[in-house]
């Protein structure tokens, strides 16, 4: 499996701050399809410089790891934004670059001229960056989309009832650029209570039904719960296999599974419930 498909399939991603190094191996076992090590929300203003510096000194061994390593650098229009992407470019690179704060095909372009065959995850999480979505879904090196719901809250002044329903609208939109440009499928933002299993499954149950495939984790111990309600229940995979078999038998013709008629529609809905197993 390359790099690149191993990003492109990647459920659980797990954040690390840059400035905890002591943190990077356990993020690296931590059972994650991928690791972000964070240069920007997670390090404060005064430390960029030493967080970019803890990176490197352990950057051979993160590349050595078997999970890939991401990036998440500091956004456009940010101080730190040309001291990331110079510093990042002068290192082996890394599996792919997280782009906080995405607004515009332009500023991706940047990051490629930088980071040139490095695959980018812009994240939406401003209304400049919904505007904008068929553009950044577009852009070359985007291989996914990810969600930053937080911050989108935090810019467009929504606040949130428990289940989100008011980030609908984001999450659809979403789901609709990466299905039009053919992307991976895209990656759901935090759930930042730590104690809360109930709503981590909810929050990944609620992603699985806007056609996500994956989502951001702030703790080792999310990865598992995530995982687990990302990954088909067995009476839905064992109705997918039963679907495709009968599709086969059928030669492609309408047959019916449990009362229900099969066609085209109902076997690719079969396939994307066991290409979650495969991802």
């Amino acid at each position: 499996m390359t790099t690149e498909s191993a990003l492109s399939g990647a459920r659980t991603l797990l954040f690390v701050p840059g400035l905890r190094s002591e943190r990077f191996d356990k993020a690296l076992r931590s059972g994650a399809d991928a690791v972000i090590v964070d240069l920007e929300d997670s390090v404060a203003p005064d430390q960029k410089a030493a967080a970019r510096e803890a990176i490197a000194a352990a950057w051979t061994t993160l590349l050595a790891a078997d999970v890939p390593v991401l990036v998440r650098i500091n956004a456009a229009g940010s101080p730190h934004n040309e001291a990331d992407l110079a510093w990042l470019s002068a290192l082996p690179p890394p599996a792919g670059v997280m782009v906080p704060k995405a607004e515009s095909a332009a500023g991706l372009a940047a990051v490629r001229g930088h980071l040139p065959g490095v695959p980018i995850v812009p994240i939406i999480e401003s209304a400049a960056g919904y505007l904008a979505l068929r553009e950044i879904a577009a852009a070359p090196g985007v291989v996914r989309l990810a969600v930053g719901h937080i911050d989108f809250m935090a810019d467009t002044g929504i606040q949130c009832s428990a289940d989100e329903r008011e980030l609908a609208p984001l999450r659809f939109a979403v789901a609709m650029a990466t299905r039009v440009q053919g992307l991976s499928p895209a990656i759901d933002g935090v759930t930042t209570t730590l104690d809360d299993d109930a709503r981590l499954e909810a929050d990944t149950r609620r992603a699985v039904s806007f056609g996500f495939g994956g989502k951001l984790c702030i703790h080792p111990r999310q990865v598992s719960p995530v995982l687990s309600a990302l990954t088909p229940a067995v009476d839905e995979v064992d109705w997918a296999r039963r679907v495709l078999a009968a599709d086969l038998a059928a030669a492609g013709a309408a047959t019916q599974v449990d009362g229900r008629m099969v066609d085209v529609p109902v076997v690719l809905q079969a396939r994307r419930i066991l290409a979650r197993l495969r991802s």
